[in-house]
Parts: C-alpha cells; structure tokens; sequence
C-alpha cells in the first residue's frame, strides 16, 4: 500500500506498484472506439503506462500532452494513458488536443486493472480514481521501471521515465 497526498492530505493506495524485473498481469481496458484491449494488444512493444485519475484535471491532462510529445519520437514503443474517465471524454480531449501519439485506455467498467496493480485510491476525494503513476515495460512485458508520484498534484518525473527506455 502507497502512502501519498492529495493537496497534502494522506491517501492510501489499494496496493504497491509491480516490482522492477517483475512480469505486469494481463489486463483489459476500454479504448476510446469501446472496444477491449488486452496485453496482447501490444506484444513486442516497449510500454509506457501513463496511470492518473482523470484527464480533466490539469496536471492529468498535461502528462498526456508531454507523453504524446515524447511518443512520436520513440521507436517500437507504446504509450498507454490509463483512467478511469469514459472512453467518451478521453476522446474528446484527444480530438481537442490534436493528440495522436498515445493510446487511452479506461478502467471504468469493473476496476480490475486497479485493483491488480494495486492503485485505487481508498480515501479522499479521489476515492476509487487511480493513483498517479507510471510503469514502463520492455518488449518483454518485464517491469523496469515505475515512479508512484507522492503528492497526486505533482507532474511525474518524465526525463527518469523516459531514460528508462
């Protein structure tokens, strides 16, 4: 379980992020056109998970127009923005956005990508959203690196992310 802050106030996560040299699980989410995406949707690609609350909120919005920026010069690899917004909303601030570079991907009908990786917020007023984090896989779908930002008002740190690769 995480320990971090919302505007300085504790919250706690439903579990710790997947461990450095650790397989992810397999999960399913939603993509913007409702159909399901599963791992295997992105077998052989680099992944960076971009986990956040809600693409309506500034600092949620920005780490998706900064990943989309950084995508379109990555090779063999697959930027995957994670919430619990409707697919609706994560494609209209995509289209708003002109952003083309990354996938959205939602948990909003049965939560069990938070629940698996252990980042449901459990209390504040953020209860039941996704934590602020990032995971980042190799082709492999072994974790190397991840980053649970500790105050979800904070950017996360998008240079260690990206030296990752």
């Amino acid at each position: 379980m995480a320990h971090i802050t919302l505007g300085g106030n504790p919250v706690t996560t439903s579990g710790d992020l997947p461990s450095i040299g650790s397989q992810i699980k397999d999960f399913e989410l939603v993509a913007t056109d409702l159909s399901s995406k599963t791992l295997s949707d992105f077998k052989n690609y680099k992944l960076i998970l971009n986990i956040f609350p809600s693409v309506n909120t500034g600092v949620c919005s920005a780490s998706v127009r900064a990943f989309n920026k950084a995508a379109s010069e990555l090779e063999n690899t697959k930027v995957l923005c994670i919430s619990r917004d409707l697919p609706f909303s994560q494609e209209q601030f995509c289209a708003a956005e002109g952003l083309e570079n990354v996938v959205m991907l939602s948990d909003y009908k049965t939560g069990q990508f938070g629940k698996d990786y252990g980042l449901i917020m459990q209390n504040g007023i953020f209860d039941a959203l996704l934590s602020r984090c990032i995971i980042i896989t190799n082709e492999n779908n072994k974790v190397i690196y991840t980053e649970q930002v500790p105050e979800i008002g904070q950017e996360p740190n998008y240079e260690a992310a990206l030296n990752a690769l």
